[in-house]
């Protein structure tokens, strides 16, 4: 799970954008039973033999359980309806450029008078696929180039190169991803990749070069993910003038760590939500499989989605975490949580409140933020039913804390300084989804609760993201 600091260091998702109106946002029409489909459904048939035709590389034992709950189906409807989702299956595995499906009467020797044929013609893809993109992070740009080898081995796994240049972060990286037989969402991935990012809100240049390992499975109803991750961190002065603090960081270390997460997500989309729930609760060790870096950090995501009347929606969300040194030696400032920003507390500048020396922002050991939104409708409708469905107006009221903890002082102390200097905000402005893949804000932020060495951002703000509170 991603965490209110700046510092991702995981390769970029392998997906291209998306978008236009997406299929979660229309309402499914409710359609009228017709005689004839209840005679269609009532017809007992039997599903004989099933053919993929077009298989050159790809591995038949892969799509044998992709496939197989076709056989179960007991009427044509049914069988429709399981081919179908058979179809979606194959897509899903990244291999096929094409998927159709022909469902016919059985023929030759052995048929049987309701017996039916099914087959799945496929097209897949080229050896080497190439892609260029553009990407955006919180309040970051960047073009990305992608080389991917899919199907490698002949049963869906995938050797990805990416290329990322940024105006904050330049990237690259290698990665291998490898599915479970017949259980696509159980897979391995490995990454090797060097990430360089610039801070300034800290002064800070960061260079890190690192491999990770990581499987990810479905629990009931949640995803899990376990991560082990080793990476050399090189920390430099952005400028000249950086505080005495950033440059007392400078310098090398190495931090090895295992973390898991654990994602509940039932919205009916992640960029802009009309209904549906989140939780991510995240935790990292680091220190106990070697490197310098020692310490648990735990951190948490929640948001709650309810659609009202007139087509509006109330949005409430909570982000919290806390960073525990292990042993005498202080925690990085390549560690800390940082907050404020029009991905967060909106109204204040980016990452800058909390903890600073001479105008730089060191980041906190202890945070939380809590954001109500309610978005509407454009007024009046423009370009309904098409680009105007892109755009949202929304009302907000957010506020936040980041700050060090002293941990000799006991879980109610803690509790204390988070409830004190308490920063928030309010305003309204438009929103703009791109597709599935980010979206942008135009708002109007009245901070308060401002304290001193705090930097805001009073008045019109503008933003872009993937993760907004």
């Amino acid at each position: 799970m991603g965490t209110v600091h700046a510092r991702s260091l995981d390769p970029l998702p392998m997906h291209g954008p998306e978008l236009g109106v997406q299929a979660d946002d229309m309402e499914a029409p409710d359609i009228e039973r017709e005689p004839k489909q209840e005679v269609l459904e009532n017809k007992d048939v039997v599903v004989q033999r099933v053919h993929i035709d077009g298989l050159g590389r790809t591995k038949e034992d892969l799509l044998t359980q992709e496939i197989s709950l076709v056989f179960r189906a007991k009427n044509l409807i049914d069988v429709m309806r399981k081919s179908h989702e058979a179809r979606q299956k194959l897509l899903r595995l990244g291999i096929f450029r094409k998927v159709e499906v022909v469902i016919d009467t059985s023929q030759g020797e052995g048929a049987l008078p309701n017996g039916l044929d099914v087959t799945f013609e496929v097209t897949e893809l080229r050896r080497l696929t190439g892609s260029y993109n553009t990407m955006v992070g919180n309040n970051e740009g960047s073009m990305v180039l992608g080389l991917k080898l899919p199907n490698v081995l002949g049963r869906a796994e995938k050797v990805t190169f990416q290329l990322s240049y940024g105006t904050k972060e330049t990237s690259y990286g290698l990665s291998f991803f490898k599915p479970q037989l017949g259980h696509f969402e159980r897979n391995v991935t490995l990454n090797v990749y060097k990430v360089t990012g610039q801070f300034p809100w800290s002064s800070l240049r960061e260079t890190d070069r690192g491999v990770s390992a990581e499987f990810s499975f479905p629990l009931l109803k949640t995803s899990q993910t376990l991560k082990w991750e080793g990476v050399w961190r090189e920390l430099g002065c952005l400028a000249r003038t950086a505080s005495f603090a950033v440059r007392e960081e400078s310098g090398h270390s190495l931090k090895s760590s295992l973390s898991h997460a654990m994602v509940i997500d039932n919205r009916n989309s992640s960029i802009l939500p009309r209904k549906g729930c989140l939780l991510k609760i995240h935790q990292e060790l680091a220190g106990y499989t070697g490197g310098d870096a020692r310490f648990l950090k735990e951190d948490f995501e929640i948001q709650l989605n309810k659609t009202l009347f007139w087509d509006s929606v109330l949005s409430a969300s909570l982000w919290g975490g806390l960073l525990l040194p292990i042993g005498d030696k202080p925690t990085s400032i390549a560690d800390r949580f940082y907050l404020g920003g029009p991905t967060s507390i909106r109204g204040f500048s980016m990452y800058s409140l909390g903890p600073q020396s001479e105008g730089d922002y060191l980041g906190g050991e202890g945070y939380w933020a809590g954001g109500l939104h309610l978005y509407t409708p454009l007024p009046f409708r423009p370009g309904r039913g098409g680009f105007g469905d892109l755009f949202r107006t929304h009302f907000f009221l957010n506020a936040g804390n980041l700050c060090n903890l002293n941990y000799g002082e006991g879980p109610q102390a803690h509790l204390r300084k988070l409830a004190e200097c308490i920063r928030w905000s309010y305003g309204l402005g438009l929103v703009l989804r791109l597709g599935n893949i980010a979206r942008l804000e135009l708002n109007y932020c009245i901070p308060m609760g401002v304290q001193s060495g705090d930097r805001i951002c009073d008045g019109i703000q503008f933003g872009a993201g993937i993760r907004f509170l």
